[in-house]
């Protein structure tokens, strides 16, 4: 199964490279990439999961009801997407659940940050899936982590994926940069060891970023976003139906381990 996520959130990145952004542009730049996102798996009738903050939650009423209407998983990924206090995690569940009307069984930490799984477990989330098992200098340092699901404290983790042996990580800035033919050799490598890809995006990738005077960010992470990356994404798709590679989501996936 590939288990395709975006974590949807204000876009408050260009933060961290020195630029300001005013909080009504970074709505409106995640919604228009959310919207963009919800276009596309409408097209090719993928089912994905989305981990969402409190924060954007808030600001997108209508989307909201489309990703539950249209059987998308909604996740927690926080009450806000630059402050953590342990007791976001079940406040954002309580908040989730009362914007949406669902369960909310998942979460993702922002920036793939650790999270104490003790409290995710008392928060009462079913899964956590904050760990990129890969080693990137100034980011993660998670050789010694399982590649593959694994359960701790009572919560499963799943992991991110990175190719096998080397660990090759397959997450939104790889795709951006490796030629396609290679990220789908690699992404083929991987699903056919693991039998599952846990691969995730956000929606202001969906947006053009080589404004540098607006957004600041270097060329690894601006390279094809906006329009391209819709083509990259569509392609992609394509090519797992085309393997017959299964979507779905993580509470779809969950129910396949315990069958």
């Amino acid at each position: 199964m590939v288990l395709l996520s975006f974590d949807i959130e204000e876009f408050d990145m260009p933060f961290e490279y020195g630029k300001d952004i005013s909080f009504e542009d970074q709505i409106s730049i995640s919604r228009a990439g959310t919207i963009a996102i919800l276009d596309i798996l409408d097209k090719y009738n993928v089912k994905a999961t989305f981990f969402c903050t409190v924060t954007f939650a808030e600001n997108i009423p209508d989307l909201i009801k489309r990703i539950t209407e249209t059987g998308h998983e909604l996740a927690s990924h926080g009450y806000y997407h630059s402050d953590f206090k342990p007791e976001h995690l079940l406040q954002s569940k309580l908040k989730l659940e009362e914007l949406s009307g669902k369960e909310i069984t998942g979460y993702r930490m922002a920036r793939m940050m650790p999270v104490d799984e003790k409290e995710i477990e008392k928060a009462g989330y079913t899964y956590n899936t904050s760990i990129n098992p890969t080693y990137l200098p100034g980011r993660y340092n998670n050789f010694n982590i399982s590649r593959t699901h694994f359960v701790k404290d009572n919560v499963l983790q799943i992991p991110a994926s990175v190719s096998p042996l080397i660990r090759f990580p397959l997450f939104w800035l790889s795709f951006h940069n490796l030629p396609l033919s290679i990220y789908k050799t690699l992404a083929s490598w991987t699903y056919k060891k693991d039998k599952y890809l846990n691969i995730y995006f956000h929606p202001w990738e969906f947006t053009d970023l080589n404004d540098f005077e607006r957004f600041g960010f270097p060329g690894y992470v601006r390279k094809n976003t906006g329009k391209k990356m819709v083509e990259r994404m569509e392609a992609l798709i394509s090519w797992m139906k085309e393997k017959n590679y299964p979507f779905g989501t993580f509470q779809e996936f969950i129910k396949t381990l315990s069958a």
